[in-house]
């Protein structure tokens, strides 16, 4: 089933962080009731990618302008059918940031968000439910913005809120912060 490496990641990140427990197990029930969770046909939602990335010294996090929905957020995007999320988060940052030497700074999942699409031309609203990875810039911090994005910033950590205060961006700003602390 290949469902199946995306719910052991899930049931690991759950035990570690478990005041996450509810959002988690709707993540898990999401997957296990749609073997076709990874495709952007199911109206209902489907899994997405994204890709929490720091610069070199990880002081900075990059983040895009997203051109449909005018606010910054991660990069990141639709798994297409790919079952592979760190795969989708990987190539989604790549495509979106045109940093070509980035690493993983682990294998697990940094954080999990499920948010709602609005409704937009013939796309109903849904769900995306979206694996977030934390990557590093290993090479050279300079980027290239793509169509998807308005445009790109590193922006320094602390002063994450004068760009968003979006939620789930404060959470891994606060695990990111813990992380290096």
């Amino acid at each position: 089933m290949k469902r199946q490496p995306l719910i052991a990641l899930l049931e690991r990140y759950r035990t570690r962080w478990p005041e996450e427990a509810a959002t988690c197990e709707r993540y898990l029930d999401f997957v296990s009731r749609n073997p076709d969770c990874f495709e952007r046909s199911l109206q209902e939602g489907h899994v997405t990618g994204s890709a929490w990335i720091v610069n070199t010294a990880g002081t900075h996090v990059l983040l895009t302008h997203h051109r449909k929905l005018g606010q910054w957020f991660q990069l990141g995007g639709h798994a297409d059918g790919e079952a592979d999320v760190a795969k989708v988060a990987m190539a989604e940052a790549r495509e979106e940031s045109g940093l070509a030497e980035l690493c993983f700074v682990d294998t697990e999942i940094f954080d999990i968000d499920i948010h709602l699409i609005p409704a937009r031309k013939s796309d109903p609203e849904h769900y995306h439910y979206d694996v977030r990875f934390a990557l590093q810039s290993v090479g050279s911090n300079g980027f290239t913005v793509s169509e998807e994005s308005l445009d790109l910033a590193w922006v320094r950590l602390a002063k994450l809120t004068e760009y968003t205060t979006e939620e789930s961006m404060l959470r891994m700003a606060r695990k990111w912060s813990r992380r290096i602390g």
